[in-house]
């Protein structure tokens, strides 16, 4: 008998963890499971935890700043959706943890992130755009270490040894009006992902031809 792992998403439909249908989910669905999902273990130095929603919306808003030239629709959906099976998961995995959890947590991992890949037609990563992603992605994690997770700046260095500096300015602050760096509650994380995740969405079919 096949292995599965149903779970129920918000929409009321189902996905199989272990064998996912690029078509068992909404966009809604993906969108609410991760403003629900945590960064830095749930740990935060304000009253909320910060989500993978808000996160990732920071990655892209940080990510478009980096070239002169404008991050294609493809590129930009690809930046907002990198972290998109740990909503399907409802788990952020730190990469240390990653690598002791080993090759069966990293098959059900990457089957989701083919699932997404697949559902959104995103474009593959080339070096470039990779290394301009990687850098992205971690000088915002290491911001978020100190400005939301309460992790002193000797510690970033010392114990997670990341050694990019700490953004003051947080990307998202002016796009949102917001206070900086302050995690969102579910419900507005949620809607601005999906608002987001649609625009794009639309466009990259469009542009697609599809």
């Amino acid at each position: 008998m096949k292995t599965r792992a149903w779970i129920r998403l918000p929409s009321g439909k189902h996905l199989d963890l272990i064998n996912p249908n690029h078509q068992a989910w909404l966009d809604s669905d993906l969108a609410d499971r991760l403003s629900r999902t945590y960064r830095w273990g749930g740990e935060s130095c304000w009253a909320r935890p910060l989500s993978v929603a808000q996160h990732s919306l920071n990655v892209l808003a940080l990510r478009s700043t980096m070239t002169e030239t404008v991050l294609s629709t493809g590129a930009a959906l690809r930046e907002l959706l990198h972290d998109g099976e740990e909503g399907l998961l409802a788990f952020d995995c730190i990469s240390p943890l990653k690598a002791v959890l080993g090759a069966p947590f990293k098959e059900v991992s990457d089957r989701l992130t083919d699932a997404i890949v697949q559902r959104y037609q995103l474009p593959a990563w080339d070096d470039m755009d990779y290394r301009l992603h990687k850098l992205a992605d971690e000088l915002i994690a290491a911001s978020e270490a100190v400005h939301c997770a309460g992790w002193p700046r000797n510690e970033v260095l010392d114990v997670l040894q990341i050694k990019l500096p700490i953004l003051e300015k947080d990307p998202l602050a002016e796009i949102y009006d917001c206070q900086p760096w302050e995690p969102w509650a579910p419900d507005v994380a949620c809607e601005r992902f999906l608002e987001k995740l649609i625009a794009l969405n639309s466009l990259n079919i469009t542009a697609l031809g599809r």
